[in-house]
This record gives C-alpha cells, structure tokens and sequence, in this order.
C-alpha cells in the first residue's frame, strides 16, 4: 500500500560493527572504578555498589556460566522480579557471549515450558523455589537467586581465566543476538523477537542524544520498578547505565510511593496506572479531609491543566501565573514530595496516558513524555522530548527512525531499533513486514511535525451490525483514567450497538461502599447492579462517550463481578487485556447487554 505520510529523524551517533552493549560494564569500572552505579536496598538503607564492583560480579558470574558449559550463541533463561541481580544476570550472560531470555516472574508452566523449548535454552536462572518449581524441562540447568546463584556461580567459575570472559566480549558483534524477548502474547503462543545488540545500542544511544537524555548522568538516580523482562524497563535501565547514572530496583508496586520518598529519583518510568494512582490518592486524601481541602484540590487541579494548557497557546497570563504561583505552595510542592522531590520527569509508556493527566502533572512541575513503541522496536521507537512535546501525542521518531503511515492507517516503522524477525518462525516475520517496514497492527496520525497520534489497534476494530467501524482504546482509556474504574472492555463486534463490560478498582470500591452506606459485608458482586453504583459508573460512561460521535458511543454497560487481573488470565504480563479470553469467560454477561 502506498504511504499517506512519512517523517524520519536524524542520527546523531554511530554503531560499530565490533559494539556490544556489555561493553560499558569494562568501560565505566576502567574509566571511574568508584563511580556507583546501582544502590541495593539492605534493610532501611542503600547500599552502594561502583562500577569496579559490578565489573567484578559481572565477570565472575559470566566465569561461573562459562564453566556450566554456557558457549557463545546459547541462550539463558532469566525468570525473576525486578531486582539489582536481574540486571547482574543480563550483564553477565552477555559476558558470557550468550544471549538472555527473559520470562515475567508471573508466566504460567504452560508460558515457561513453550519458552524453553522454542529457544532451546539449556540454562535458566530463577529467583525463587516456586518459580524454579514451574519448569518441567529435564534438560535445563536450574540456578535460584534466593538459594545463591550468584556465590554458586562465582565459585563455579574461580578455575575459569578473566581473559576468557574479555576474549568472549570481545568477540561479540553488534549484529549477533543479544536477547530473545518474547512477545507478551494477547492471542495465541508468545513470539521470539530476535534483538541484537545493535537494536540495544540503537535504542540506549537514541535515548542518550534526545533531549531527555539529560537526566542520565553520574549524580542522577533512578528506581526501575516496572518488569525488566518488559523491552521498555530494561532498555531506559540499560540507557541509565551507558551514561552512568545510578539506579535502584523495586518490585512490589503496593509499596513504589514510599520508595520514591526513599530513594528520591531524579526520573521515573512508570506506565499510566501508576500515574493515575498517584493522582487519584492525591485527591482521595483531600476529599478524606473535608469539603475544604476536597476544593482546594479541585482548584489545584483545573489550574495545572489550565496552566498546562496555556504553555502550548501563547503563556500563561498573569492571572493564571498568581493561581499558579498560590496552587504550587498548597498542593504542587506536596505532590512534587511524593515523587521523591527530586524528579525532573517521568516517562511513560505501555499504554495511552489521557491528556488531561499528561497536562496536570506538567502543571505540577512534573512533565510526564509518553512513548510508543513494541517490543519489535526493542521499546521506545517515538517519544515526546524536552522542548518538543505534544501532550495527546507519543511524539516523533528518535534517533534516525522513521515512522509513515499506511492508506488504511496502519502504522509502519524502520530505523536501527526494529527487530530483524521472530526466532524460529518465517511466516510470522514475513507476516510482520512490508519490505523494510515493520508493520505494527496498530492505527495512528501523523502531523506535519512529524508527532504520531495513536488512534486505535486494527485487529480491535469493532464493526457493528449497521457497518460502523469503531477502535475500542480510545472509549476504555478514557473510561479506565477515572479513579473507580479498573478495567473497561468494549464490545459491539456483529452486534447492533457499542456496549462495555465494566470492572471496579477494589480499593476504590471499599471507599465508595463506605462513603453510600452500605454494609461492610456487601462485596461487589452484591452491589454491582447497585443503583447509585450504576449511576456513578454513567457518569463515567457518559464522558467517554462525549469524545466520539453518537454512533460510537457506548449504550448499555454491564459491571462484571470481579476485576481482571494477570493471576487469572485476563491480562498479559504488560496489563493488556486478552480479549478473546475476556470474551469467552463473561460470553454471559454481554450477551445480556443485547437482550
């Protein structure tokens, strides 16, 4: 098909033929061996580890898998939450002149046993007995990080020579494979996408000569929290590390505010809930405090998108600029402390970030630069950047990518970042492109200035019974930015009008059946046809329906019993709802919004 718009960035960098993206492991601990470059949490405190240190435990751990009969080109198993060994074990396997796998900490035995056998990996490093208790393949090597994968491997390896280690790395080139990442799979088997370390090192360097590049430096910190074993953590925490910042992990998402305060990060990479739920307990907190504190929010509020608003029309007037001054000391300097005080910006991705959000957390001080990209494009592929940014847009394509779109709106990619094809699998790679061009199923705009709008998923569109094509995402993100709404699916595909199946945000829900009286006892399946909770949810129906036309519009909804959630296969590792699964376990439930 032919293209109806095409933009391409410049680069400013090169890639070697003979780069690998461990390289910087051995540079930095050569260059600035007391630089630190990771802080690892010991009870209430943090502790320190240089680059000296790292490079040691990289190569001693890269020496262990050597002698475990790990051969360059093999591929390593890595199946953990986010932790500081997690990006020890990446390095280290890469020291190896291997390639890692990794696997989310939550796959199922199903996932687990497809991964090893379609990458035939003979190695696999897990984190705890009950993951190491989900593989049932034999032939695979199992290492337990909280049974002592590393000491065991730095033992294993103490008769391996360190020149070994140097003549693997040295031996890499950027067009070998660096990681299998498979893909989080909404349908059907996961997909192998083959990344070399000329797509990390396309990515990490793209990151580094943008403007938001700026944050990353020796000084700076950052908390990685998100999944490494999501392409968009581990490729920000990889361009964190190429530039020497310092870095902390943490895996339990309960707890991530009170780390931010602890750690106080100089940036943030979040995806939209987490967003949302600083923002939403912001206001809760406010509402918790009586009708004045509830207005002083409101005002806060509309003022940072106001204010927000006006940085893209001309400035702020003078007016707006003394409401802006009065809302900073009673509320912006507060939600600034929540992040850690520190932040300079957030970055987010994984999902659409409402417009209005991205304004107010501008307004606060806290600019949040939403991305796009897949894991074929080894994470961000487009990104809005310190002075060029389009709040509503995931911005233009960086560091010598090119992004065009097709004549039915398809969303095509190139540039050094795109994957070279999925592992083992011909059709699916032919599939997935148009000559140079990755084909990314989703359907977007493109302006003048080369900004991409994300406009919906072409395999999502719906098409009713009166012919209507309607793309979903747009309906269910503006209903999911709002505080009681968890999940929203849309429906309506062969049926003569758009309905939605809707669930509650449990912790919402306790403060809410508080908050109308009802009895401790009543669970949401009791309430769930609950008049006013019904009444509150068509508010939230209505607004989302106040940005498409009246066809488009959702007209009944229906409040499933429980929310959905990853533990029961309703979401992927990455929150991304299974459809076709969705569809089938609550076939009931929409078939009634149609009687």
């Amino acid at each position: 098909m032919t293209p109806v718009r095409e933009y391409k960035s410049n680069a400013t960098f090169t890639i070697a033929d003979d780069d690998a993206i461990v390289h910087t492991v051995f540079t930095h601990a050569s260059r600035d061996p007391e630089l630190v470059l990771f802080s690892r949490p010991v009870g209430e405190q943090w502790a320190d580890v240089t680059a000296a240190e790292f490079e040691r435990l990289v190569t001693g751990v890269a020496k262990g898998l050597i002698a475990y009969g790990v051969e360059p080109g093999d591929r390593v198993l890595l199946l953990s939450a986010t932790r500081f060994e997690w990006t020890l074990f990446d390095f280290a396997i890469w020291a190896a002149g291997a390639a890692s796998v990794p696997i989310y900490d939550s796959s199922s035995p199903e996932q687990i046993s497809w991964i090893v056998e379609n990458s035939g990996a003979k190695v696999a490093i897990v984190e705890t007995a009950a993951h190491a208790g989900s593989f049932d393949a034999p032939a695979v090597r199992l290492l337990q990080i909280e049974d002592g994968a590393v000491e065991a491997l730095v033992a294993a390896g103490r008769e391996i020579d360190d020149d070994e280690v140097r003549r693997r790395v040295d031996a890499i080139r950027a067009d070998d494979l660096a990681s299998l990442v498979y893909t989080s799979g909404t349908t059907g088997r996961p997909k192998g996408c083959v990344l070399t370390h000329r797509n990390f090192l396309s990515e990490v360097r793209g990151i580094l000569s943008a403007s938001i590049g700026e944050v990353a430096k020796p000084g700076n910190r950052m908390l990685t929290f998100l999944p490494l074993a999501h392409v968009l953590a581990r490729a920000v925490s990889l361009a964190m590390f190429e530039a020497g910042g310092a870095q902390a992990h943490w895996s339990n998402f309960g707890t991530i505010v009170g780390q931010f305060a602890r750690f106080r990060p100089h940036t943030i990479l979040g995806v939209p809930r987490v967003f949302e739920k600083v923002r939403d307990a912001a206001a809760q907190s406010a509402a918790d405090g009586g009708a004045v504190k509830k207005a002083v929010f409101a005002f806060a509020e509309s003022t940072a998108v106001e204010y927000s608003e006006a940085l893209d029309q001309g400035g702020p007037s003078l007016l707006l600029r003394l409401k802006h001054l009065v809302a900073d000391r009673l509320v912006y300097a507060k939600l600034r402390a929540v992040l850690g005080g520190e932040c300079w910006w957030a970055i987010s991705g994984g999902g659409a970030l409402m417009p209005r959000l991205g304004h107010f957390y501008r307004g606060i001080g806290v600019p949040i630069f939403e991305g796009y990209g897949l894991t074929e494009t080894t994470a961000a592929h487009c990104v809005n950047v310190p002075g060029a940014q389009k709040i509503g847009s995931v911005g233009q394509p960086m560091g010598g990518n090119s992004v065009r779109i097709a004549a039915d709106g398809e969303i095509e990619l190139a540039g050094g970042v795109v994957f070279g094809g999925y592992w083992r699998n011909e059709l699916a790679t032919a599939d997935a492109f148009d000559g140079d061009w990755l084909r990314t199923g989703d359907l977007g705009e493109l302006d003048d200035d080369g900004f991409l709008t994300i406009t919906g998923r072409k395999k999502d569109l719906l098409v009713t019974a009166g012919g209507k094509n309607v793309s979903p995402g747009p309906l269910e993100d503006r209903m999911r930015s709002h505080a009681l709404v968890s999940q929203a699916v849309v429906v309506g595909d062969a049926r003569p009008f758009i309905g939605a199946l809707i669930t509650v945000d449990p912790e919402e829900f306790g403060r809410w059946r508080s908050a109308h009286g009802k009895a401790d006892g009543e669970s949401l399946s009791d309430l769930r046809r609950d008049p006013e909770l019904l009444a509150d949810l068509q508010r939230v129906v209505d607004d989302a329906n106040s940005t498409v036309s009246h066809t488009e519009a959702i007209k009944k909804f229906v409040v499933l019993p429980r929310d959905l959630t990853e533990e029961d296969g309703d979401l992927t590792a990455t929150l991304k709802i299974k459809r076709n699964v969705v569809s089938e376990r609550f076939a009931d439930d929409i078939d009634g919004l149609y009687v």
